[in-house]
């Protein structure tokens, strides 16, 4: 009996799938979306790289510590291919699309796909099992994914991306560049796939867009698809990220306002509290248009969770203009930020302004934002102590099987003692301590 050879137990099989994904909440929608193109071409998704006959890396480029971690990992994943010579092992996303050819050519690997090529993974795979290396780096005006079924394997929470691209043209961002122009779903997609996802016991669904609030299918905007995914299930949980100040309208502010179940927490990221460092960054806003704004928020919807982007150390920012973002920061009181040292990205206008401030001003300016932002949240999160929220339960905690956890409207981390609440549940939680980054508590009432 002749042996058989690795192309013939390929195909007698069913092939498995391994994705790693690296960066946000997009990146993972897009995996998720990655699965579902794949299980329909019959690849099954594996926990396990052991198990996989393909590895992907779905990656990120918006800061250059992110690409370190990934060509580290790659080379990890290299040496793995080298003693399975049937694994094949692909980049994926805004990495894939930037780089492109020298990832090929570096680390050797079977394909690159950019992020809006992903249709086109089981032609080039099928041609990698044949020895033909391949890439798909095409970026689209059109293309949404509209159609996918994304793969969603376990959990009450869920990502949606909304629209693809960025328009905005920050000069130190390098996502348009990677993932294209803006483009819209249809508000009708968006509103079947929360039914669905409804239908398959999910409670909480995120709305994702670099740029959510800039949405727009013919004559509805964001605060039109906002009210119609809200009005499919009173008991879902919506959120939303990203906004973009510019964009956060009145209209939007009263339909959040307006609907119960749409999360009262905004996240708005500011970068900078300088003017001049605004306006080098084509933020398109002032510092006061933007103090205006998150006053008027705070208005009109009461109790809401405010958190924010900083970038420390932007090419020219002076010691001054850093006091300025710090000023800001005590003026406005965030309940959270993310907060990063700025990281050339070549391709970006600012690149071309050169990296001019020093690293260890860098992260001395850093050091001391995250400070000052760790003592508003402990501040703010105090001030919870004695309050009662709904919390939705997400399981037991990272740090204790005696402990559950969830979450808040407002998107405050709750830990509490473990009880017979299931996730996806929702209980009247009392707060009786609180760090910097969570709120510890009591249930005092099931509310399912």
């Amino acid at each position: 009996m002749a042996l058989m050879n690795s192309h013939d137990d390929r195909k007698s099989r069913e092939l498995k799938v391994y994705i790693e994904t690296y960066g946000c909440q997009m990146n993972l929608a897009d995996s998720e979306i990655v699965l579902g193109i794949m299980n329909k071409w019959g690849y099954s998704p594996t926990k396990s790289i052991d198990d996989a006959d393909v590895v992907l890396l779905n990656t990120c480029s918006v800061r250059n510590h992110a690409e370190e971690k990934i060509h580290q990992r790659l080379h990890v994943i290299m040496k793995r291919k080298s003693e399975n010579s049937d694994l094949l092992v692909g980049v994926l996303g805004c990495m894939a699309e930037r780089l492109r050819k020298s990832l090929l050519e570096k680390h050797n690997v079977d394909i690159v796909v950019g992020p809006d090529d992903y249709r086109k993974l089981p032609q080039l795979l099928e041609g990698a099992f044949a020895g033909v290396r391949g890439i798909g780096v095409q970026l689209s005006r059109t293309e949404t994914y509209d159609d996918i079924v994304p793969l969603r394997t376990e959990g009450i929470s869920a990502w949606i991306s909304i629209m693809r691209g960025c328009d905005k043209f920050c000069t130190f961002c390098i996502v348009p560049f990677t993932r294209g122009r803006e483009r819209s779903r249809t508000l009708g997609s968006v509103v079947r796939e929360v039914e669905q996802l409804v239908d398959q016991g999910f409670r909480e669904i995120t709305l994702l867009g670099q740029n959510v609030n800039s949405y727009r299918d013919n004559t509805n905007d964001f605060s039109d698809l906002l009210a119609a995914v809200a009005n499919v299930d009173r008991r879902l949980r919506v959120r939303f990220t990203t906004s973009h100040p510019q964009d956060l309208s009145d209209k939007l502010i009263d339909t959040i306002a307006s609907h119960d179940n749409l999360c009262k927490y905004i996240h708005l990221p500011v970068q900078s509290g300088s003017n001049r460092i605004l306006e080098a960054m084509n933020r398109t806003y002032a510092r006061q248009q933007y103090v205006e704004l998150v006053n008027k928020i705070r208005e009109r919807i009461p109790g809401v969770a405010l958190s924010t982007d900083i970038i420390s150390g932007f090419p020219t920012e002076t010691e001054d203009e850093h006091r300025e973002t710090m000023r800001l920061m005590e003026e406005l009181r965030y309940d959270g930020a993310y907060m990063f040292k700025y990281s050339p990205r070549e391709g970006t206008p600012a690149y071309r302004l050169g990296d001019d401030v020093a690293e260890e001003t860098k992260t001395r300016r850093l050091n001391e934002i995250i400070a000052l932002q760790q003592r508003v949240s402990y501040e703010i999160n105090q001030s919870e102590i004695g309050k009662v929220f709904e919390v939705m339960v997400d399981g037991v905690s990272k740090k204790s099987d005696l402990q559950q956890s969830g979450r808040t409207d407002t998107n405050k981390t709750v830990v509490f003692p473990l009880c017979l609440l299931k996730p996806g549940d929702v209980a009247e939680v009392r707060i009786n301590r609180a760090s910097a980054a969570t709120l510890f508590g009591e249930v005092v009432s099931n509310l399912n």
